[in-house]
């Protein structure tokens, strides 16, 4: 991939962040801060952008992978986050997880009843400093 169409997809991916999750909007130098971390995809329909997802590396004794997916509420139920959640899921496999896990925001109720839905169960919720909107952390059981 070129150069271009590395950073278009950073914004892209960006685009799909912000507007999902809100509260916790990122610039473009967090996203490419991320992006050396994480693994980060983006989600098209032809040019149309519908999605994004994350894969975080293990951590810890545990093994722990956190898999977001994210879809825009106008591409929603149409199997977008089947399918970034299906490559999640085979990446963080790969990636050696022993246990892999999730984020929601509790205003996102799609995202919750997604997560539900695919044998997410919710391990704590909280509320980050500055925010009012709790996140859960689900595990995949």
């Amino acid at each position: 991939m070129d150069g271009d169409a590395a950073l278009q997809d950073l914004k892209d991916w960006q685009h799909v962040h912000n507007v999902v999750v809100p509260p916790f909007h990122l610039p473009l130098d967090a996203v490419r801060e991320r992006a050396g971390r994480n693994h980060m995809d983006v989600a098209y329909v032809g040019d149309v952008l519908v999605g994004c997802s994350t894969v975080r590396p293990p951590e810890g004794d545990e093994a722990v992978v956190t898999v977001i997916a994210r879809v825009l509420a106008e591409h929603r139920r149409q199997g977008f986050g089947e399918q970034l959640y299906a490559r999640g899921l085979e990446r963080a496999r790969e990636s050696g997880a022993g246990v892999i896990e999730t984020l929601v925001l509790e205003s996102n109720q799609d995202g919750l009843r997604f997560a539900l839905k695919h044998g997410f169960a919710e391990v704590e919720r909280y509320v980050l400093p500055g925010l009012t909107i709790p996140e859960i952390a689900l595990r995949l059981s």
